[in-house]
């Protein structure tokens, strides 16, 4: 169990569009704080977060890894997440733990569409961040391009505490008005040029522009105290009115120094966040209470990683799974260093660690005390919009698949699994063809299973289009014990949101338990609708009137008329199927263009931008997600191996009639 006190405590994570440099930079801090005694390259598959061997194949993050190090006596719990987009399930529930976090950006390419998603999951979440403009050793390089961009891109005020020395080594930090420079790694303190005063001042102003107290000062005095100016960013960042950037070069080992200095001075401890819970306080004194955020099946047993909110746990207690009424016994507390583990007698308030014995609490999980039970609020689960059908090559083996693939929707949420009533065939569905590559690599890795995989499918939705009204059913059924009696009459129609209902029911006719009895069946009959058997969206349920019997009704029998009764108007309603398209960004060489939008028309690609950077073309456009499998095959070919691209979902649209 840690020593230090909370307010010298911070749990941030590093987020990035893939690519960007979020593993270097993570490896690099663990080297410079003493965490690790040797550099891990990405392109040697030897980094310490990316562990698995897949992410060592391919080069990129796929699964959030933990680690901690420290830094000016201040204990620094960081979480290294994917960029990649078919990943941001892992990014949204590292998210919800985290205090603070570092957002890395690519000195050339500034602000990416993965960027975007990520910021927007992090402004869900009110999580504070810092900015790091990497890469700013390759050419083509533009500290002010790239700030440029996270103001227009990300609708935010960037503060600007940093800017590289015209040798590329090193930087200068305009709050201690001081330049550093890294010569084999190593930081020494050089001159600072002229003309730091002049930005120095603009830093002054845009941070007395938000800031009262700032203000204050810099209207009686013309100027800032590094103090002042100091405590003010901490608290822009801290109420997210401003955004501290930084530069540097991961890679080139310069700028990481003072990147964990704006970590400990800026970001919040766990302390400056609000509680989690009103009766939750970040002490250990108070009771314990604690999110599951990972669920990780290792060879050594089930790992659940639990974010410590408030109290202590120790090896043997027993803590409550308040969302199924599970008590559960903690064998093992283990200090987390990405795939290496210690042992420990206990973890208090602001830890982050992995319990050992925890055999059914999943993602999303609340445990606490048995005496003082609550429910925290969990990460939001995406919705699978990709689909394979998967079979055991081997007969025998078809146990060993349905145990494997329980095993993997355990770990990550946003899988699931589900027999098709038709062909009789086991469906994984995702939220990508690299989702679903990762997902059956690990079922062949782990379960030992040859595995026969289908074709991708994208996973349509229906929606109504016009709805109808005075929809009456009856449920009467009398089988010779107790009855089952339920009438009621509904309303559908259009809906912008996913699903809505209401009630008009008067007088008492149907009581309120059986109301929500009926919004439950509602419910049951969006999942399968009559056009092709998909999930229905986008439609609002009225209950208008209902009738009961003083024997015979009961919650089964009006949630079985609420189910059937909905089937029975979207049937004589007008519905539509909708299908997932994504935002493509593919950045090709100008001469390659025209044969890139060709391509993009031919897939039903609806062109939203287009700007030009340094003899390429960058090219966004709206495309059915059916419409990119085998995408990056294409390109390539299009493009003589020059071209690449990136995608993010962005809804649904409605589908060509005769699709789905």
């Amino acid at each position: 169990m840690h020593t230090r006190s909370l307010d010298q405590t911070r749990n941030i994570g590093i987020l990035a569009h893939v690519d960007a440099g979020k593993t270097t930079t993570t490896e690099r801090i663990l080297f410079r704080t003493g965490a690790t005694y040797k550099q891990g390259e990405v392109h040697d598959g030897t980094t310490v977060t990316d562990f698995d061997a897949q992410e060592r194949k391919r080069g990129i993050t796929i699964f959030a890894a933990a680690v901690s190090c420290t830094w000016d006596g201040h204990r620094i719990n960081l979480i290294d997440t994917p960029g990649h987009v078919d990943f941001s399930a892992e990014v949204e529930r590292s998210l919800r733990v985290l205090d603070g976090a570092v957002v890395v950006f690519d000195g050339v390419a500034g602000v990416e569409p993965q960027t975007e998603s990520v910021w927007r999951q992090a402004d869900l979440h009110r999580v504070p961040r810092i900015a790091f403009v990497n890469k700013l050793d390759r050419a083509g390089a533009d500290l002010d391009a790239a700030v440029g961009s996270i103001r227009t891109r990300l609708g935010v005020t960037p503060l600007v505490v940093q800017l590289p020395l015209a040798t590329g080594d090193g930087v200068v930090d305009l709050v201690t008005r001081r330049a550093f420079r890294w010569v084999d790694g190593v930081m020494a303190e050089t001159g600072v040029p002229a003309g730091a005063d002049r930005h120095r001042r603009a830093l002054e102003e845009a941070v007395a522009d938000l800031h009262d107290t700032a203000m204050e000062e810099f209207v009686a005095d013309g100027a800032l105290k590094d103090a002042t100016l100091r405590d003010a960013l901490r608290d822009l960042t801290n109420t997210r009115a401003g955004v501290v950037v930084l530069c540097g070069s991961a890679y080139k080992n310069w700028g990481v120094e003072p990147l964990l200095d704006a970590v400990v001075a800026y970001l919040p401890s766990p302390l400056d966040v609000p509680p989690v819970h009103p009766e939750r306080p970040a002490t250990p004194d108070a009771p314990f209470a604690g999110l599951v955020f990972k669920v990780h099946a290792a060879p050594t047993g089930r790992l659940t990683y639990v974010r410590v909110y408030s109290g202590q746990i120790t090896k043997g207690a027993t803590v409550l799974d308040t969302g199924t009424g599970r008590a559960e016994r903690v064998g093992r507390i283990l200090h987390v260093q990405a795939d290496r583990h210690t042992d420990l007698d206990g973890a208090a308030a602001g830890d982050i660690v992995a319990l050992v014995g925890v055999k059914h609490a999943g993602v999303g999980a609340t445990l606490c005390s048995p005496d003082a039970p609550l429910v925290l609020e969990a990460a939001s689960t995406a919705e699978p919009v990709v689909s394979v059908a998967v079979e055991a090559r081997v007969a025998g083996d078809t146990d060993r698949l349905s145990v494997a693939l329980a095993r993997l929707v355990d770990e990550d949420p946003s899988l699931s699994v589900r027999s098709d009533p038709e062909t009789g065939q086991t469906v994984l569905s995702g939220l990508g063809e690299l989702h679903l590559e990762v997902a059956v690599e690990k079922l062949r890795q782990t379960a030992g299973v040859t595995v026969n995989v289908g074709r991708p499918q994208v996973s349509y939705r229906e929606t109504v289009v016009s709805g109808v009204g005075g929809v009456l059913f009856r449920h009467v059924k009398q089988d010779g014990g107790a009855g089952q009696y339920a009438h009621v009459l509904i309303d559908v129609a259009p809906s912008d949101e996913p699903f809505g209902f209401t009630s008009a029911v008067v007088g008492g006719r149907v009581p309120k338990e059986y109301v929500k009895a009926v919004e439950a069946g509602c419910r049951d009959a969006l999942l399968e609708g009559p056009l092709g058997g998909h999930p229905v969206t986008g439609v609002h349920v009225t209950l208008v009137d209902g009738q009961t019997h003083p024997k015979d009704s009961s919650e089964l029998a009006f949630r079985t008329a609420g189910r059937l009764a909905l089937r029975q108007a979207l049937g004589q309603s007008t519905l539509a199927v909708l299908e997932p398209v994504a935002e493509v960004t593919v950045t090709t060489p100008d001469d390659t263009v025209g044969a890139v939008l060709g391509d993009l028309a031919a897939r039903r690609g609806r062109v939203t931008d287009s700007t030009t950077r340094a003899g390429t073309v960058v090219v966004t456009a709206t495309v059915p997600l059916a419409e990119l499998f085998g995408y990056a095959t294409r390109l390539r070919s299009r493009t003589q191996g020059r071209g690449t691209f990136t995608t993010r979902p962005a809804g649904y649209q409605q589908a060509p009639d005769g699709t789905g």
